[in-house]
């Protein structure tokens, strides 16, 4: 059985992800290379590494709506961003929405191994203390309640206009990103982009339709909706206090 701790690297600069590949590998960890954000998506789903290291700048998907769709489903797997940009905005942009650490390149290899060695001997000692399932699920808690509807989504259950409901997986990914960001218009594309990894082969019309899903679960009236609603040439919005 191999234990090795499996890291992903998300990196489009070739000689720089090959370099942390092999000084990664050096130190006895097991190292994958994404040289997108697509590949990234995939490749943390069916590969499950223990720890990734992410850039911001890459190719199809940018390094931000990765780390906003991997930590609508994981909060706790450690993420080291590793980017050029490196001004106290794109810090903070980086930890507001779950990024672990955050360094800028150029770097010191040493300091980096270092940060890798660290962040895995932390996950390792939560991973010890046994989280209770409301703590497992992370920043939303585990129940929501706007007006007279209430998402668990540890059951992925809702009580809402229509009674019980029971929502997807999709649908419970996408209501908590619309949780996080009450009260701001997200794009349509961004939608897609965090709540499905994708930038092609599927079309904004995706979003629509579950839209229009919240609204016949959420609503008194969803033609005039009060808390799922649309933003004209931007997206839509969830105006929850």
């Amino acid at each position: 059985m191999n234990d090795k701790r499996r890291i992903l690297i998300v990196e489009d600069e070739e000689h720089i992800a090959d370099g942390l590949k092999l000084n990664l590998t050096l130190q006895g960890y097991e190292a994958v290379i994404a040289a997108d954000g697509v590949s990234a998506l995939d490749l943390w789903k069916s590969w499950r590494p223990d720890l990734i290291v992410l850039d911001i700048m890459l190719p199809r998907i940018d390094g931000i709506s990765v780390l906003r769709n991997i930590r609508l489903e994981d909060q706790k797997i450690p993420i080291l961003i590793l980017s050029a940009r490196s001004t106290q905005a794109d810090k903070i942009e980086g930890l507001k929405h779950g990024v672990d650490d955050y360094l800028a390149k150029p770097f010191d290899l040493e300091e980096f191994l270092l940060r890798v060695e660290r962040m895995l001997t932390r996950v390792t000692m939560y991973k010890s203390n046994d989280l209770s399932g409301a703590e497992k699920i992370g920043a939303q808690g585990r129940l929501y309640r706007f007006g007279d509807n209430e998402i668990d989504f540890v059951d992925s259950t809702a009580q809402c206009m229509a009674g019980k409901i029971f929502l997807t997986e999709q649908e419970i990914k996408l209501l908590k990103l619309f949780v996080a960001n009450r009260g701001k218009a997200l794009s349509r594309q961004k939608l897609l982009e965090i709540g499905w990894g994708y930038t092609r082969n599927m079309t904004t019309r995706t979003v629509d339709n579950f839209l229009v899903r919240f609204r016949k679960y959420f609503e008194k009236d969803p033609k005039n909706p009060e808390y799922f609603k649309s933003r004209r040439s931007v997206g839509y919005i969830f105006d929850h206090d």
